[in-house]
């Protein structure tokens, strides 16, 4: 069977079965790798006291964030540190 060029190798698609097989074999690693990541077992008793710590919640220890702050002010000339929009020229 001989096709021309101008005409799909399958009825209602201009894609060959190959690359079309090859997109959906890799669309279902992609999906298979992003649910594999949903099996992840909960953390051990044992492990909690270390996801517990102050340094692992988001904002992280409060002196360290307190002292960041101030070096960023200091840098800035500006007070309030992330809070505040602009420099220390008034320029905002």
């Amino acid at each position: 069977m001989s096709t021309a060029p101008d005409q799909p190798l399958v009825a209602g698609s201009t894609v060959p079965p190959t690359r079309r097989a090859l997109s959906r074999l890799g669309l279902a690693l992609i999906a298979a790798a992003g649910l594999g990541g949903c099996a992840m077992s909960p953390p051990q008793p044992w492990e909690k006291g270390n996801l517990a710590r102050p340094e692992m919640t988001m904002g992280g220890d409060a002196l360290d964030q307190r002292f960041v702050q101030h070096i960023y002010g200091s840098k800035e000339a500006a007070s309030g540190g992330y809070g505040v929009g602009g420099g220390g020229c008034g320029c905002n």
